[in-house]
């Protein structure tokens, strides 16, 4: 894996934390150039410092807003020359019944998670049909089974898990592959700064991390299907599991998800 990355130009959208922190820490050995964008000066600034000895683009973004993504793919490329590889991984997730939700936390999940995957991809597909490279978007198990309580959270990956099958079909011939990868549950700061019923941040979740994988390996699992030129990856035993079980016996997946995601009749969060 390490030829294969060196001197590539890849794209990280929310780069400073989670598994796009973990997808720069894996980069950087392997000698990539990495471009980032994230809301955080701060945290930017912070990765700036760690890896002061590499060259890295970062931009303060908010992948929701179209002006912002052309800023960041087009000073990227005046960077590096272009682009290999994007990895459409910013997100947002959201934690409510769609009977409380406001209207504005489920419009909010979706500019983030599908029309910033949209946003990125369009401004980066010349370079990347140039360079023959990789769309690799960062979904879900939520991509393919709707959950409880993250209605919103769902629809935006099942929309990115489309948007991708879309466009890699109309790429078939261009030598760009595209990709999506579907984590189980996950070490990730999405969790904890999912949004409530109105738009509140919720803070850390109740689920148990210590038996999730951690985003160092999921960050491996991506490079390789990278690598790999894959077409779909969906990660963890329970991850398989739900998908296939959905395909199989959706009537029964429905009652096993309600009652993974209700306890005592209350969501739980």
């Amino acid at each position: 894996m390490s030829s294969f990355f060196k001197d590539k130009v890849v794209v990280i959208t929310g780069g400073t934390n989670g598994i796009g922190k973990a997808l720069i820490d894996a980069l950087i050995p392997l000698g990539a150039k990495i471009a980032t964008c994230g809301r955080s000066q701060d945290r930017l600034y912070n990765l700036q410092v760690q890896y002061s000895n590499h060259l890295m683009h970062t931009m303060v973004a908010d992948i929701s807003r179209y002006e912002d993504c052309r800023s960041f793919i087009n000073s990227t490329i005046d960077t590096f020359g272009g682009i290999d590889i994007l990895i459409n991984n910013a997100g947002i997730s959201m934690r409510a019944l769609v009977k409380d939700v406001e209207i504005e936390v489920i419009k909010k999940v979706m500019d983030v998670n599908f029309y910033g995957t949209v946003y990125c991809t369009k401004l980066a597909l010349e370079s990347i049909i140039e360079r023959k490279g990789t769309i690799a978007g960062i979904s879900s198990i939520a991509g393919y089974r709707g959950l409880p309580g993250r209605s919103a959270y769902s629809a935006s990956k099942f929309a990115v898990n489309g948007w991708l099958e879309s466009i890699r079909t109309e790429l078939l011939d261009s030598g760009v592959n595209v990709m999506w990868v579907s984590p189980g549950f996950t070490e990730s700061n999405i969790r904890n700064v999912a949004l409530g019923k109105d738009g509140q941040v919720m803070g850390e979740g109740l689920m148990n991390e210590d038996t999730m994988m951690s985003s160092a390996e999921c960050a491996q699992h991506i490079l390789i299907a990278i690598e790999k030129r894959k077409r779909t990856v969906v990660l963890t035993f329970t991850g398989k599991r739900t998908v296939w079980m959905n395909k199989l016996f959706p009537s029964w997946a429905d009652s096993l998800v309600k009652k993974f995601f209700f306890k005592n009749g209350e969501l739980v969060k």
